[in-house]
């Protein structure tokens, strides 16, 4: 029932908007239309924000809201199509007071930008958000950084703006890449073990150097750009108006980060690799650890090879978890020449990647512990091997 008094309110809104003259900038128009930014909320998945459009009409009184970041938690294969990267996500239209209604549960800002249109390019916009949310046409396959529920209303405010659209510089540095605009966001939040999956899981496509466009694949910087875009020499945001303030959230703490863990893990490895009463140890943390670094590179190529993932392609994080260390787990107490020589050639690449790090794609700090480890304790089975070859 609900559904259906929306698109009734859809169609009296398109009906009244039709009927009236085109002016500029929308004088005289009874249609408004607003991009709505919502600030991060606790939990991952809303650590980015999300962004909306609203349309009111002031004649007929509706306000609804499109929402393009929906999808079915209730998918009996939610999880597999969200792992695959094959999970639909659709538009959505609801009143703006239970969109708001939402907001204000999960204590969460936000920021309303009324947009300075002409009434014929408000009619334009309505027209193509309402044959989105067709049911036909509402699917879409999300991806995180070039294709979301932000960058779908980036593209569909620009495409119906009859004018010349210029957007100056929004990004903090001009070499700034996609890695760079994620981390800011999960930096502000300390949320640096989130941080580091992510470093893990995407790959070589996130460090890409962006352009001002793609800078508004996040929230925050759609709004940014909203506020800094002219239309010929018009701004594109007529008012900008916070409707609600977030909740001061306690801060996070900090101490049990990483690269605190990691390298804390690593001195003491270093420490007891010297000494001769940890064999016993040594066997299972060994085979443990190269085990667990073999089958998270065989994750990573799942996520390349077996996703529609495109920010999970090209990842070098796999120099370091080699797919083939669950083998060498097995066997690195077995006297076989060609593991002697696997050992050495690893090391070289952990020396190598600490030493001088990434060319095309950024690491972890956190991770140059754990590739420390990685490699002393592979000197340690090499000399082994080598001395009783």
């Amino acid at each position: 029932m609900k559904k259906i008094i929306i698109f009734i309110f859809l169609f009296a809104i398109l009906f009244s908007a039709k009927a009236q003259p085109d002016s500029p900038a929308g004088q005289g128009c009874s249609l408004h239309i607003s991009l709505l930014t919502c600030s991060p909320g606790t939990e991952l998945y809303s650590t980015f924000g999300h962004s909306a459009i609203r349309v009111t009409d002031s004649i007929t009184q509706e306000d609804i809201v499109f929402n393009y970041g929906t999808f079915d938690f209730d998918d009996p294969d939610f999880y597999m199509k969200f792992t695959r990267g094959k999970l639909l996500y659709f538009v959505s239209v609801t009143s703006f007071s239970d969109f708001m209604m939402q907001y204000q549960y999960e204590k969460r800002g936000v920021t309303e930008q009324v947009l300075n249109l002409s009434c014929r390019e408000k009619q334009n916009l309505l027209n193509a958000l309402i044959e989105n949310a067709k049911e036909e046409n509402k699917y879409y396959k999300y991806d995180f950084i070039l294709d979301n529920c932000t960058t779908r209303l980036r593209d569909i405010v620009f495409k119906t703006i009859q004018e010349p659209v210029v957007t100056t510089d929004i990004r903090p540095e001009q070499n700034t890449t996609f890695r760079d605009l994620i981390h800011e966001y999960l930096d502000k939040g300390k949320e640096y073990w989130s941080e580091l999956g992510i470093d893990i899981l995407l790959g070589a496509p996130l460090d890409k150097k962006i352009n001002d466009s793609e800078a508004m694949f996040l929230p925050d910087y759609l709004l940014k750009g909203f506020d800094s875009t002219l239309i010929g020499n018009n701004k594109l945001v007529n008012k900008k108006i916070s409707l609600l303030n977030p909740a001061v959230l306690p801060s996070k703490t900090s101490f049990l980060s990483p690269m605190i863990v990691f390298s804390l893990l690593f001195l003491l490895i270093a420490a007891l690799s010297f000494m001769k009463t940890t064999d016993l140890f040594f066997k299972f943390f060994d085979f443990i650890l190269f085990f667990l670094t073999g089958a998270l590179g065989i994750l990573l190529l799942f996520m390349w090879f077996g996703t529609d993932h495109h920010a999970c392609k090209y990842n070098l994080n796999l120099l370091w978890a080699l797919p083939a260390n669950v083998v060498i787990a097995f066997l690195l107490y077995k006297k076989r020449k060609w593991v002697v020589y696997y050992l050495i050639s690893y090391s070289f690449i952990l020396i190598t990647l600490i030493a001088f790090g990434w060319i095309k794609q950024k690491l972890n700090p956190a991770l140059n512990p754990i590739m420390l480890i990685m490699l002393i304790r592979s000197m340690v089975h090499y000399k082994k091997l080598k001395s009783n070859a």
